[in-house]
């Protein structure tokens, strides 16, 4: 049920500045976005400004939207065409008053004490400018979703160490960070589409503290539309190059992709980056992270998982990989695979990005 309008009297920083903003861009987010926006309005800190911007959707969601705004003064809605989320997640940044800025999306759900224990963790920690928070798991009914992960890092040495280990680092709706800090590296990098945050965060890693709270604080959601299902070979790929990216800047040298409006395709990267591998070492990061994507195997993943394996990749475990593409209904690349790998070494070869780095 909507929550009547409270009064702005009621409503601690209606009339003052904010504590937090709370960010969220929706895009055709109607089966979820209601719980998700009563999951920040229930929310035990109060003083907080939630900013909603609706990117051209072409469901229900900005009718869902403007009727909670008309019930909850807290809530600002920009509402616009379809420009992409990495200039949905700018213009709020932008239109953000609060010194914290609270990341939200449209289908996930947070705990009431969510955002009172992240800025009290601010508020006894200066020098942290990234605060994540540990996940509960659940599917598109709100079920628990079993993920075979490790929880997020706590501290700034556990998330260096999981930057090299390529473990993962900070559940993005989790997040909550400086505003001005933020703003200061330049925001997201409109180049890494679909995974600005784990550029935005290698990015803040040289200039701040980032930790993650030990409680399970926003509930994410799993399904099968969500973008790191629809666009797993282009999240890999970009993820692969911020990483690289940021070898380079920790290595003192130039990063070649800090002025790029749009990241080339792999076979460019070598140029780029200014010496031979790199495309390589990108395959060979890519291309196991693919294997159990139906999405990416019936896309433009399954070029990169042949073009590795001709490379040298590893081979071992790739027949399941071949009759999982017969199941999932692309018969022909089952079979040139299958192809592929009747052409390996007895055993296997095996290459993993740490050696194509160095080849």
């Amino acid at each position: 049920m909507q929550p009547d309008a409270p009064s702005a009297s009621a409503v601690p920083g209606v009339n003052v500045a904010p504590g937090i903003t709370v960010a969220m861009s929706v895009y055709n987010a109607e089966p979820f976005v209601a719980a998700a926006i009563e999951s920040v309005l229930d929310q035990t800190r109060t003083d907080f400004e939630f900013l909603i911007l609706d990117d051209g959707s072409r469901d229900r969601s900005l009718a869902i939207i403007t009727d909670y705004a008309a019930r909850d003064p807290r809530i600002r809605v920009i509402a616009r065409e379809n420009r992409g989320l990495v200039a949905s997640l700018n213009e709020l940044l932008a239109q953000a008053r609060a010194p914290l800025v609270a990341r939200m999306d449209a289908d996930d759900i947070c705990l009431p004490d969510r955002f009172a224990h992240q800025a009290a963790f601010f508020a006894r920690h200066p020098d942290v400018g990234v605060l994540g928070t540990w996940t509960e798991d659940i599917d598109e009914h709100g079920a628990p979703y079993p993920v075979d992960a490790p929880d997020h890092p706590l501290d700034h040495a556990g998330f260096l160490a999981a930057v090299e280990a390529g473990a993962p680092l900070l559940c993005h709706p989790a997040v909550m960070f400086r505003r001005d800090l933020v703003r200061s590296v330049g925001g997201y990098h409109p180049a890494f589409r679909h995974c600005e945050d784990l550029d935005l965060w290698l990015r803040l890693a040289s200039v701040t503290t980032i930790a993650n709270l030990p409680e399970r604080l926003l509930r994410y959601r799993h399904y099968s539309q969500q973008v790191s299902s629809r666009h797993a070979t282009e999240q890999q790929v970009n993820a692969a190059i911020a990483r690289l990216a940021h070898a380079e800047r920790m290595a003192g040298r130039a990063d070649p992709t800090a002025a790029l409006p749009a990241l080339p395709p792999i076979d460019d990267l070598d140029a780029l980056f200014g010496r031979a591998g790199i495309a390589r070492t990108v395959r060979a990061r890519v291309a196991p992270a693919l294997l159990y994507s139906r999405a990416a195997l019936g896309g433009d993943g399954f070029a990169i998982l042949a073009r590795y394996i001709r490379e040298g990749g590893r081979c071992e475990g790739l027949w399941r990989t071949a009759a999982r593409l017969a199941t999932f209904g692309y018969p022909a690349r089952a079979l040139h695979l299958a192809l592929l790998l009747a052409t390996c070494p007895a055993g296997g070869a095996h290459i993993t990005a740490a050696t194509a780095m160095a080849g």
